[in-house]
């Protein structure tokens, strides 16, 4: 079905410390998004914008409230069915690269299908090695590679497992305008080619501006 919802928040809440020294880090948060769907979320650092993704890729346990993938409360499922969640329909980019040193390039690519005992889809590996223009550093290891090449490996490995939804926190904060702009158009070119989602956090404004919708988080609370 078109833009049907593929997730949703219901007044998710996220506490830190109790009592005098409590911290909301996010309050009551409501939001819907479509399949398909590009949305920036911005705000002051601090603000919980991380804690908000970090909660919907299921890396954090929110206080109270729910988060549906689907038909299914994810906030309901036990850790095992969390990792399988985070495994097979999230993809991850961070702005540190988090890639692992000793190995190279393809293998820093496939880890998370690894990690889940199964194979790479071999054609698929191919054209994201294409999409990102690393298909002539397959065998290059992390430390002698760009940032902005860095990035790209993080990238393809977020959509190895053929995501559904991609998360991605502050993705060109390392990065020169130049290789920003690059790594923005690869992943709105990925989103369309392979119908996904993508929540991107950023302080960048002329990033933001190219999301189909703008989310902003001021002291734990979204607005639109």
């Amino acid at each position: 079905m078109e833009n049907e919802i593929i997730l949703k928040t219901e007044k998710l809440t996220k506490q830190y410390g109790e009592g005098e020294n409590a911290l909301l880090a996010i309050n009551n948060i409501d939001l819907e998004v479509r399949k398909g769907e590009f949305i920036a979320i911005t705000g002051e650092s601090g603000s919980g914008k991380t804690t908000l993704l970090n909660c919907i890729g299921s890396l954090d346990r929110p206080t109270s409230g729910s988060i549906f993938f689907g038909s299914k409360d994810i906030t309901k499922l036990n850790d095992n069915a969390l990792s399988a969640y985070r495994r097979r329909s999230i993809g991850f980019i961070f702005q540190a690269f988090n890639l692992i040193p000793v190995l190279n390039v393809e293998e820093n690519i496939v880890l998370p299908l690894n990690l889940d005992n199964t194979s790479p889809d071999k054609e698929y590996l191919e054209e994201l090695l294409k999409l990102t223009g690393l298909d002539k550093k397959r065998t290059s290891f992390p430390h002698e590679l760009s940032g902005g090449q860095q990035q790209r490996v993080a990238f393809a490995r977020a959509l190895i497992h053929k995501p559904q939804i991609i998360l991605a926190d502050e993705p060109t904060g390392n990065l020169d305008s130049k290789n920003s702009r690059e790594i923005i158009s690869i992943l709105k070119n990925s989103i369309k080619k392979y119908d996904q989602t993508l929540i991107l956090i950023t302080h960048d404004g002329s990033i933001a501006a190219q999301a189909d919708r703008i989310c902003r988080i001021t002291d734990g609370v979204l607005s639109e």
